[in-house]
């Protein structure tokens, strides 16, 4: 008699059979580009094969957002959901991809318009509830160069393309979508968190909302008909930490 957990298998195995693997994630090192008030990692073998240890093993320390990471609400809101209530089912999502790289290409200050959004429902018809809604812009293609990643003018001032407030409204409001993930470093263009404003990223997370910084490949997706699976280490009250995403399409 066939066992309930292998007919699962069996209809998940018949569901991935010829399905396209795309990784999302930056492989995280010492040095890579990150948040210029974070400190960098630092790695150390404390035990190590290559001087005659039986094993090898690192202890790494990192900031909690570091490369490819998960920022959970609590992460900017005071008793928001921290990543070990963030439930498994949420992990695993349709993915929709808004993509602006045109718009980035001619300006990298760019942001998503409402037209933009309107456009891609024209195409592929309304944005899913509860899926997960990524920018493509292009950004990740300078990793791992952290001057580029940055893209300073000789002020200072970061021009970096991000989210616009009226297309997070809409998306998280209207289409109800369970979280957004983008290419660059933060949810805000780089105009405005020279300035240290994170008014967006406050926003997505006082929604209840979690978000993918740092995503990498979203160039080989299809904008819509791929899910995306998103999971991270469960650290009690943890605020953030490096995620392993990737897509099925």
């Amino acid at each position: 008699m066939e066992t309930t957990s292998t007919a699962v298998w069996d209809a998940l195995k018949g569901a991935l059979a010829g399905r396209k693997f795309t990784d999302l994630t930056h492989a995280f090192h010492p040095g890579q580009p990150h948040f210029p008030a974070f400190p960098d990692e630092t790695r150390e073998a404390l035990f190590d094969l290559e001087r005659g240890d039986g094993f090898t093993a690192h202890r790494y320390s990192i900031i909690g957002q570091w490369g490819t990471h998960v920022d959970p609400p609590s992460h900017f809101i005071r008793g928001g959901r921290t990543l070990d209530r963030i439930p498994v089912q949420e992990m695993i999502l349709p993915l929709v991809v808004l993509d602006i790289t045109d718009a980035v290409a001619a300006d990298p200050d760019a942001t998503p318009t409402m037209e933009d959004v309107r456009r891609w429902e024209e195409r592929n018809g309304a944005v899913p509830e509860g899926s997960f809604v990524a920018l493509r812009t292009g950004w990740s293609n300078r990793w791992p160069d952290a001057a580029a990643m940055a893209n300073r003018d000789a002020e200072g001032i970061s021009h970096t393309p991000g989210w616009s407030r009226d297309v997070l409204a809409f998306l998280i409001e209207e289409r109800r979508v369970t979280a957004v993930g983008h290419e660059q470093t933060d949810t805000d263009p780089g105009q405005a968190t020279s300035r240290q404003d994170f008014s967006l990223e406050t926003y997505v997370l006082a929604q209840g909302r979690w978000q993918i910084e740092l995503l990498a490949n979203l160039g080989e997706l299809p904008e819509t008909g791929a899910a995306v699976v998103a999971s991270w280490p469960k650290p009690q009250g943890g605020s953030g930490f490096p995620a392993r995403v990737f897509a099925l399409s």
